[in-house]
Formats: structure tokens, sequence, C-alpha cells
């Protein structure tokens, strides 16, 4: 195991170094590192760290969620209002529809097998879009009009949207009824998440005006918080639908909201801790790459994925409507809200696991999406921000 983090760490930080150097998103050169070390090209990874993937990608999201939290104003938030809560579903509503009206006729799978792919394609990577969104926070682009801040809230509840509908989708595949209460479970998930968080981060707040203890301690005390809030949802989840990932970011909101100065001091903690879990989680990311899978399919995986996103950006156009952006501000709200990586790394092949026929296909055309998706969308981010969102000094 010690190995394998070893190679891990180096192999996607020379990676990342090289695709900089190159002028690519570093995370390309990690996901390509996963992909070399992983399962399906040299079996370099132990298997006891690729069983424990998905918990060490969350605990890297985990991190990115803490920092976006710490990041946000909630007077920065209000400034976008509509168009945020908007960016949580429309965009992915836009392009599942898209894949109901396309895949049959590219792929030949039934309608409702087309909709599995589509709730599986459609969730955009909070791990791609929440690091770019911060930097650019922190270097000031496009907060006069809050455009990183609303990109940033939409992809942190894109996702617990998009998961709902899989998983109502699966289920009518396998031949259960879907219920309404199904999808009265979106809005509850989402409001007793921020509940959740909001209540947490005022706990950590008053916590730490009585208690006089070092920055060092209190990042080890927020990261436990985030991980008991994510465990609540793992256990009871169930029971009470409860978005922990949200529920984390608004615990890092409130506590930003209570004490500034604090959350400052503790971002650049958490800063340094994602130097080392972005390479951890996007070398992962790339391990649970079957790139004989992508091979398959092929060019018709690519059209198909460049024809949904049509579809997701005519959606991100709706929800700007009536917005004070200008022309390229909106097409950088397109751009933004494409890469894909975490969701379909960790739901693609669910439906494999599960017998259904659609299985192969939507492993395949998830690994195409990443591929294709989340490098790309990274580096349209980095090459277009500069030039089309105002810099405040």
């Amino acid at each position: 195991m010690l190995l394998s983090f070893a190679l891990i760490l180096l192999c996607g930080m020379a990676a990342g170094f090289v695709c900089k150097k190159i002028r690519f998103p570093a995370l390309f050169g990690m996901i390509l590192a996963g992909i070399a070390l992983g399962p399906f090209a040299l079996n370099l990874i132990d298997s006891s760290v690729l069983d424990i993937s998905a918990q060490l990608r969350k605990i890297a999201l985990v991190v990115v969620l803490i920092r976006a939290g710490l990041k946000l104003s909630l007077d920065e938030l209000k400034k976008v209002g509509r168009p945020a809560v908007l960016m949580c579903f429309v965009p992915a509503c836009f392009e599942i529809g898209g894949m109901v009206l396309i895949a049959p006729a590219v792929l030949g799978i039934s309608v409702i097998d087309a909709a599995i792919l589509g709730a599986v394609i459609a969730a955009v990577s909070p791990a791609v879009i929440v690091p770019k969104m911060i930097k650019l926070i922190d270097e000031k682009y496009g907060t006069d009009k809050a455009i990183p801040q609303m990109i940033l809230a939409g992809a942190s509840v894109d996702d617990v949207f998009v998961i709902v509908l899989f998983t109502t989708f699966t289920g009518l595949a396998q031949g259960e009824s879907v219920s309404p209460v199904s999808f009265a479970k979106i809005p509850v998930s989402i409001i007793l998440g921020i509940a959740a968080g909001l209540a947490a981060g005022l706990v950590m707040y008053l916590f730490f005006k009585k208690m006089h203890i070092r920055d060092t301690v209190k990042v080890l005390i927020v990261l436990c918080i985030a991980f008991l809030l994510c465990a609540a949802e793992d256990n009871w989840g169930e029971i009470i639908p409860f978005a922990s990932l949200i529920g984390v970011m608004a615990a890092g909101l409130e506590l930003r909201r209570k004490a500034p100065e604090l959350s400052a001091r503790l971002s650049k903690r958490f800063d340094k801790i994602w130097v080392m879990a972005e390479i951890i989680l996007f070398v992962l990311v790339g391990a649970s790459v079957n790139i004989t899978s992508a091979m398959d399919t092929g060019l018709r995986g690519v059209l198909l994925i460049l024809a949904v996103l049509v579809f997701r950006i005519i959606g991100v156009l709706v929800c700007l409507i009536g917005t004070k952006l200008n022309l390229r501000e909106r097409i950088f709200c397109m751009l933004a809200y494409t890469p894909k990586a975490t969701v379909q790394a960790a739901i693609g092949g669910l439906p494999l696991a599960m017998g259904l026929s659609c299985g192969n296909v939507v492993l395949t055309v998830s690994v195409i999406a990443i591929l294709l998706t989340a490098p790309l969308g990274a580096f349209a981010i980095d090459l277009t921000h500069k030039k089309f969102l105002r810099h405040e000094e």
C-alpha cells in the first residue's frame, strides 16, 4: 500500500508538472498517470488501495468543498440568487433530455437505458469545477458579478439532483414503480444538508470562540465534523434524505460568515492539504478508467458526448436569462459547466454491477466523458477566464 501511495503521488506530481509546462491542466496529467498505473494498464496500484478508492476520492472531495465554503460569501451568493438555483438542475435536465433523444439512434439502446446513461453523464464534476472557481475567487476574476460563486454553488448541488434521478431510472429498469416520494427527496435532502451544515458551522464557531487552540487543531476539527456529516448520510441517508457534501460546504460558509478572519487562516491551511488531495483524487479517477472499454464505442461515444453537451450549454443559457452578464461572461459560464469526472467514476459501473442490459454502454460512455470533458473543460476555464471575465483590482 505504501508503494502504491508513493507511485500515486510521485507520478501524479510529475505528470501534472509536465502538463503545466505545455499549458495543459495539471489534472489531465494526473488522470493519465492514474490510467497508466491502474488495473487496466500497468496494474501498479495495490488492490487494497483500489478497494478504498471511492472513500479516498470522497475525502479529497470533502477537502475541496470545505475550501469552497470557507471562501464563499453569503452576500455574494445573494447577488446571483435565481440563476444559481436554476444551475442546480436545469442544465442537467436539458442534457438528460438530449441523451434520451439522441442515444437510442446512435447506440441502439432503449429510451429507459438512454435515461440511465443521461443521468450518469449529466452530472458535472465538483472535483474539477470547484478548485477552478476557488482560484478565480482568490484572483478576483468575475467576482464583481459573482460568476465563480454561481457556478460553484450550482456544481455542488447538481450531483445530488442527478444521483436521485439515476436511482429512479435504474429502479424503473429493474421493474420497480416510480414514487413521487423519490422526487420529493431531492429538495428535502438539499434543505436538510444545508441546515445541518449551517448548524455544524455555528457550533464550531462557538467552540473556537471559547477554546483558544492552534489553527492546525481547528483544521483537524473541521475535517472531523465534515467526515461525521458524510458518515451520517452513509448510515441514515435511506431513512432521512440528507446531502452531506452540501452540508460540508454550508458549514464552511457559516464559519466564514461568523468569523471571516479565522476562516481566511483556515482556508490557507486547507489550500496546502489540497496539494496532496488533488493528486490522490485525479490519479484514482484515472485508475478507475477502463481505456479498453472506451475504445469499443470510440467515435460514436465521442459524438454523443459532444451532442448532449450542446443541450447542456442551452440549459446554462436558459439559467442566465434576465441576468446582467454580457456575451463573453455567458460563454465562460457555458464552458465552465462542462467538465465531468467525479460522479461518472463513482457510479458509471453501477448499471453493469446491477446486471442491466445497458451496463457496458454506460460504463464505456462514462469513461469517454471523463477523458474528453475533464481536461477540455479545465483547459477552457484556464484559457478564457482572463479574457472573458472582469478582473477586480
